[in-house]
């Protein structure tokens, strides 16, 4: 569907340091995406205002906005997430290392 939205999006994804985000974060704009989900593709959900798979991701805690907590704990540890601007939104996903 979103196909080549999806691949534009993915080529504007990068690595950065929570830190770097704080200014989102304080006005509201930060959205946190569960690393079950492919970053890119909720992206492009919310660029093509999907409300409704976007509520099913919200309803299950998947998607939601930055919380305060989550917030202090990344910049604690001074986290490194994948990261993608839907103006006005920063979608941010904490880079998990997998254990092989």
């Amino acid at each position: 569907m979103n196909n080549e939205l999806e691949q534009q999006l993915n080529q504007e994804t990068a690595q950065i340091y929570w830190r770097e985000l704080q200014r989102f974060f304080a006005s509201g704009n930060a959205i946190a995406v569960d690393a079950s989900l492919d970053l890119t593709h909720v992206a492009a959900q919310i660029a093509a205002d999907n409300a409704t798979q976007l509520k099913q991701w919200m309803d299950a805690g998947l998607v939601d906005a930055v919380k305060d907590s989550q917030a202090l704990q990344w910049y604690e540890a001074n986290m490194l997430v994948w990261a993608v601007v839907i103006k006005p939104w920063v979608l941010v996903q904490p880079i998990i290392e997998k254990v092989h």
